[in-house]
């Protein structure tokens, strides 16, 4: 469990060898499953006036009873907001590193409420400080004086530390990537990184700049930022300039202030420790709108051997 008390964790870590993946599960103190949504309407603006009768979940395709259901723009639906972001200064952001820094700087500034935010820059290395609000001109200030260091990008292990520390925080989670997307140093592969994703309740916003990349493996690189940000329920986006940065920030704090969180007990009692697939769905034209729900794909089960 995460505390809001002041304190400050600065971590260096080689991004070879950096720790063996294993198969992750589902981990919760109880049996209840809550799981956060986003809706937007057709132009891509969020909607916050739902009920809980206008959502239906099911899991592995069968029905659930939500027991629980809170408004994000309602007091008594408030969370505690945990950021996390993750700004790649490996050389191959080369001219986009500036357009980043301040990208990230932006973000903060829109998301003051948060209890705690937490950086991990990388490159060759994997670095993390964790800061509470008090703490925050001194983020700001480690974001703006941030070089660029390694050759080496290890994007997916800074990844897999991050996650390792969220994965007991209380409340709502929320992580912004700032990268071009490549990965050329890390120990961890990507389909294990998906199965880390999937084995937290963290969502995910990926900034790719890839205006500069090669043609070659500009394509994978967009996919994979956009199936990292989908799997958890958030979303991608890949700005050519701050303009397009401070409006994409504005749709996704938007968004993150308006999210509805669902609770139910599952019907499968079995602890097997399998992946199970949620979905979330509203009713089609509720209050006479077309509306699309962003949510997690699912989660692991509890596991008892």
């Amino acid at each position: 469990m995460r505390t809001a008390g002041a304190w400050l964790l600065g971590l260096i870590l080689p991004a070879a060898g950096l720790f063996a993946v294993q198969q992750p599960v589902f981990r919760a103190q109880t049996d209840l499953v809550t799981v956060g949504v986003t809706v937007r309407d057709r132009p891509g603006g969020p909607v916050s006036d739902l009920s809980q009768a206008d959502f239906t979940v099911t899991e592995d395709g069968r029905p659930q009873t939500v027991t629980y259901f809170a408004r994000g723009d309602q007091e008594n639906g408030a969370v505690e907001t945990h950021v996390g972001l993750l700004l790649d200064t490996s050389s191959s952001m080369g001219a986009d590193i500036e357009l980043a820094r301040k990208a990230a700087v932006r973000f903060l500034n829109t998301l003051s409420d948060a209890v705690d935010m937490t950086l991990v820059d990388f490159d060759t290395e994997v670095r993390v400080t964790r800061y509470t609000q008090q703490d925050f001109p001194r983020m700001v200030e480690r974001i703006r004086s941030r070089k660029q260091l390694g050759a080496a990008t290890a994007l997916y292990d800074a990844l897999g530390v991050y996650l390792d520390g969220a994965a007991e925080a209380d409340g709502r989670t929320v992580l912004v990537i700032f990268t071009d997307g490549g990965d050329t140093r890390s120990s961890i592969p990507f389909k294990d990184v998906m199965n880390l994703l999937r084995a937290t309740d963290v969502t995910v916003y990926s900034v790719g700049f890839l205006e500069h990349q090669p043609t070659s493996a500009r394509t994978e690189q967009r996919v994979r930022l956009t199936q990292m940000a989908e799997e958890t329920g958030g979303e991608a986006v890949f700005p050519l300039s701050m303009k397009e940065i401070e409006s994409a920030y504005d749709r996704v704090v938007a968004g993150i202030r308006a999210q509805y969180t669902l609770g139910y007990t599952s019907t499968n009692t079995a602890r097997d420790g399998r992946w199970r697939r949620v979905e979330v769905k509203v009713a089609r034209g509720a209050r006479g709108r077309d509306l699309r729900v962003l949510t997690r794909k699912g989660y692991f089960a509890p596991l008892v051997k």
